[in-house]
């Protein structure tokens, strides 16, 4: 049985990628969104989603490179007094697993995200981290803790098969590629031990920002038996931030392949059921 959750990171990031969320559920596959609570355009999001019942929303936790939630005052050990993560990632996962100081900031802020989701209104229906840094075991932990106290059933464990991706497509696997896909294991036994829904496999890493019409109908004809994830990161537009971010990215080719024909077709043809992590879990 082939199972598929279509979800888009870093709502909240700018209007402009709030706007593309909403375009793709409304007009196209995308059932869930991953919200950065202390994001620029989060308020636009939250008022966005509200009006969109059938929109399932989780918390796309800021460990690196983002805003924090607490001030900084009140984490002076995770960020400067602008506020934001660094995106030095080796140096972060360092510290959070080295330094007892620096992990009860963490599991403080941490705690204030999930906190900031709840206040919302929306209803939790998963939680993923950006830049997966919940892959980082000290990250994977508090949010697995924090998340249980508020409501959290699924996690995303981003594992992506590359059989599929060769199937679909040029992609050229890497050793680094191959110890990702052994390091997911940690996360697994984690949510499992705390009686989370996982996916079973991810798509969006290899061709992160790069989720063009061509690669995902493609991609759709050879997705494995089990629950999926493919995720996106659509947007409207390239505004100043997307720019700075992700200067790569080609957000509006994204949002293109989200309200595909093709895309739609591909999944149908592959006897590919969408989903969400909600449903999921009740369905347990």
């Amino acid at each position: 049985m082939k199972r598929v959750i279509i979800s888009a990171d870093d709502f909240g990031l700018s209007e402009e990628v709030n706007e593309a969320i909403e375009i793709a559920h409304r007009d196209g596959l995308l059932s869930t969104a991953s919200l950065m609570v202390s994001g620029p355009a989060a308020a636009d999001a939250v008022r966005r989603a509200k009006k969109l019942p059938d929109l399932r929303v989780g918390l796309h936790l800021v460990a690196i490179e983002g805003p924090a939630t607490l001030p900084p005052a009140d984490i002076p050990l995770l960020v400067p007094q602008d506020g934001q993560f660094p995106s030095d990632q080796l140096k972060l996962g360092v510290e959070y697993f080295f330094r007892p100081a620096v992990r009860r900031e963490l599991a403080a802020e941490i705690e204030a995200q999930f906190r900031a989701f709840s206040a919302t209104g929306l209803a939790l229906d998963h939680a993923n981290a950006h830049k997966h840094m919940h892959l980082h075991p000290t990250v994977g932990r508090y949010m697995i803790e924090s998340g249980l106290r508020h409501g959290l059933r699924a996690i995303r464990v981003p594992l992506e098969p590359p059989q599929p991706l060769y199937a679909a497509g040029t992609y050229a696997d890497t050793l680094g590629d191959a110890a990702l896909r052994r390091w997911t294991s940690l996360l697994r036994h984690q949510a499992h031990k705390a009686g989370l829904v996982t996916n079973d496999w991810c798509f969006g890493l290899a061709w992160s920002g790069h989720m063009t019409t061509e690669r995902v109908s493609a991609l759709a004809a050879h997705l494995p038996d089990g629950l999926s994830e493919i995720y996106f990161h659509p947007a409207t537009a390239k505004n100043q931030l997307l720019q700075k971010l992700m200067p790569t990215y080609e957000h509006e080719a994204e949002l293109r392949t989200l309200c595909a024909p093709g895309f739609r077709s591909g999944l149908a043809h592959a006897g590919a059921t969408p989903t969400t992590w909600t449903d999921v879990a009740r369905a347990r």
